[in-house]
Parts: C-alpha cells; sequence; structure tokens
C-alpha cells in the first residue's frame, strides 16, 4: 500500500525512469514488453498539429517565433528549454544518420572502443563486409589491461579487421570479436573538441577531426533563437550517442562547458524515444517528452543546470515511426543503414565549449 523502502529511497527521476524504462513480462511464454502508460508524456508532434490548426497550446507551453519552418516551443517551468518538432527534413535525417556511423567515429575521433581496442578504423564498413576483429598475433594471450598499456605507450594498433578465414587460420590463439557485435557495443563517438570522461573536462590537446562546415551551419541555425540578436553559435565540440534495445542514458548535467548561456543543440535520428527534464536535483519530478527523428532541444541557461535523460527507446514497428527514414534508406546500397536504424537511436548533441 505504502511502496517498498527502496522505492521510498528512490528520487523522483529515478522512479520517472524506472516508470518508462523496458522491462519484459517474464510470466507468458513469449517474451513481451510489460505495459507502460504513457498518458503523462508530452507530444510536441501533436501539440504542433494541434498550434497549426486552430493555434490553441495546452498550459505552460509557449510557441517563439523565428526564421525556421516550424515554430519553436518553450516550457514554463523550464526557462532556457526549447523543442523544435521536425526541424530536420527527412533527407537531413538520413545524412547525418549515415555520417554518424561511417564518418563520425572515425580516428582520431574517439569511441567507447577506444579503452580496450584501441582506434578502430571503418567499424560500419567492417560491420557491413562481416568482418572480425582479430588481436595481432604479437599481443596474443596478454590481458587487456596489458593491451591498453602497449596502446597508450606507442601509437601501433593491437587489434585489426579481419575477413573471417582470417580470424579462422589463427585458430583460438588469438582474441576476436565480430564486427557486428562492436557496431551495436557502440555507445559514443565524439567530434571537434575532444571530451576526457576520466577527468570529465575537455582536453584539447587531443588530435581530432573538425566538425563538418555543414552540422556548424545546421546547429548555428538552430541555436540562434536562443540568442540574442547579433550572437552566434559556435560549435566547437560534440557528442553522439548511439541507442538500441533496452538502452538507456540516465539522468545528468551537462556542465563541462564555459557559458551556459549558450545552449546544447540536441539533434534525434531513428527511433523514438522518451526524455526526461527534471530540476537541480534529482528530487524535483522531471517531465516527459517523446523525441522523434528530426526533433531538436535545445538547452541555455537555466535548463543547463536541469538534470535529463533518454530511459526509453521504442523499436517495435508501431512505435519507432521510421516509416519515412525506410522509404529513403530503401536502396540496396543502404540496406545495412536501414538494418542498423530500424532498431536504434542516434543522438548528436553539439556545444560551444569556451
Amino acid at each position: 500500500m505504502y511502496g517498498s523502502t527502496e522505492d521510498a529511497e528512490r528520487t523522483a527521476f529515478r522512479k520517472a525512469e524506472k516508470k518508462y524504462k523496458l522491462y519484459y513480462d517474464t510470466t507468458r511464454k513469449k517474451k513481451q514488453p510489460r505495459p507502460v502508460d504513457l498518458s503523462d508524456v508530452i507530444d510536441f508532434k501533436s501539440i504542433s498539429e494541434s498550434y497549426h490548426r486552430n493555434g490553441e497550446l495546452p498550459s505552460g507551453i509557449f510557441p517563439i517565433q523565428c526564421d525556421l519552418h516550424t515554430p519553436i516551443f518553450s516550457l514554463e517551468t523550464h526557462p532556457g528549454f526549447y523543442f523544435i518538432p521536425g526541424a530536420l527534413p527527412v533527407e537531413e535525417q538520413c545524412r547525418w544518420i549515415k555520417e554518424s556511423l561511417t564518418r563520425f567515429p572515425q580516428p582520431p575521433n574517439r569511441t567507447n572502443h577506444n579503452a580496450i581496442y584501441g582506434p578502430l578504423q571503418d567499424l560500419f564498413a567492417a560491420a557491413k563486409d562481416n568482418k572480425v576483429l582479430i588481436q595481432e598475433e604479437q599481443y596474443c594471450g596478454t590481458n587487456n589491461s596489458e593491451v591498453e598499456i602497449i596502446q597508450s605507450d606507442i601509437n601501433v594498433p593491437t587489434w585489426n579487421f579481419s575477413d573471417q578465414s582470417g580470424a579462422l587460420s589463427k585458430g583460438g590463439t588469438c582474441k576476436s570479436v565480430p564486427a557486428s557485435v562492436l557496431l551495436r557495443k557502440l555507445r559514443w563517438s565524439t567530434l571537434g573538441m575532444q571530451f576526457d570522461w576520466s577527468k570529465r573536462s575537455y582536453n584539447i590537446s587531443l588530435p581530432h577531426n573538425k566538425i563538418p562546415d555543414a552540422l556548424c551551419l545546421l546547429a548555428e541555425r538552430m541555436a540562434a533563437p536562443t540568442l540574442p540578436l547579433g550572437e552566434v553559435f559556435q560549435a566547437e565540440a560534440a557528442i553522439v550517442n548511439y541507442f538500441g534495445l533496452g538502452d538507456t542514458l540516465g539522468g545528468h548535467l551537462d556542465d563541462m562547458e564555459k557559458d551556459w548561456s549558450k545552449p546544447i543543440v540536441s539533434m534525434s535520428l531513428g527511433c523514438k524515444g522518451i526524455f526526461l527534464i527534471g530540476g537541480k536535483s534529482r528530487e524535483v519530478p522531471p517531465l516527459a517528452m517523446f523525441v522523434r527523428s528530426g526533433d531538436v532541444i535545445l538547452m541555455a541557461g537555466q535548463a543547463r543546470e536541469c538534470f535529463h535523460g533518454v530511459p526509453r527507446i521504442f523499436t517495435d514497428k508501431e512505435n519507432a515511426e521510421i516509416s519515412s527514414l525506410e522509404l529513403l534508406f530503401s536502396d540496396e546500397e543502404d540496406s545495412a543503414l536501414l538494418e542498423y536504424i530500424k532498431t536504434s537511436r542516434i543522438n548528436i548533441n553539439i556545444r560551444q565549449v569556451f
């Protein structure tokens, strides 16, 4: 009646994460997702459609007039938070999905795989060609910590992609991992100025690829409505997050940039998800909202101090809402991109560091 002690000890943000997280009903023979109550989730797509029809908006949601083709909505409870539904045309979505998989994880940009395998060249192409990542023979028998030391001390690859026959020829003497598994375990990559996760700070000395000019211009255009007239957003760093079925992004703050008046420009691609934004502590109950492919979220000023996260993505055909992407990725040459994005969400977060 009063809930468990564990529930009582959870913060309001953690309770919301648990509410929307994917759980399975284990009482059935066939594994089925447990039903979840989505009645409190804000749907900016529906809000935008209603606003276009009759100019009406729910209480606490306000339009911001700008030069974009779609209205921007703000929340009375969260100054500095802006939501742009359908900001990116589907062709542009497809472009940045492809870039996020083929170009953005390329060395010297860093990914979550660097810590164990070092820089991986052409991961997506290797997965598409059914290749295997094999530990180089001179390092066979070393453990992961020893490999990390080798990679940090001398800049030589200790792992390389090979076809299946190459893996078989080495028998069981060397460790190997299918590229397709590594692609599915890709969680983040960093563009522009590199973020040092161990120190939670930007490391300007790390080599990196420049953020593509087209992405910089897109972020500048999206950020413009949040800035005073005459100020221009400078895209200096970006983190790309990759989500698969069951993946989440826990409540956190993006607080390592110098000027919080400059927004974080967050672009959603692929399967629909749920985004939570709370308050300055995890004790504040967060608002939940759907994020679809092509949506853009801006967080500046006070909104930068709010905990936020992603507790759920939807990969089933009924709820993923990616039919327009499926049509554009229907060509045979894009089949690997389609196969990936049918069960995935990608989020590009662009920041001005200084």
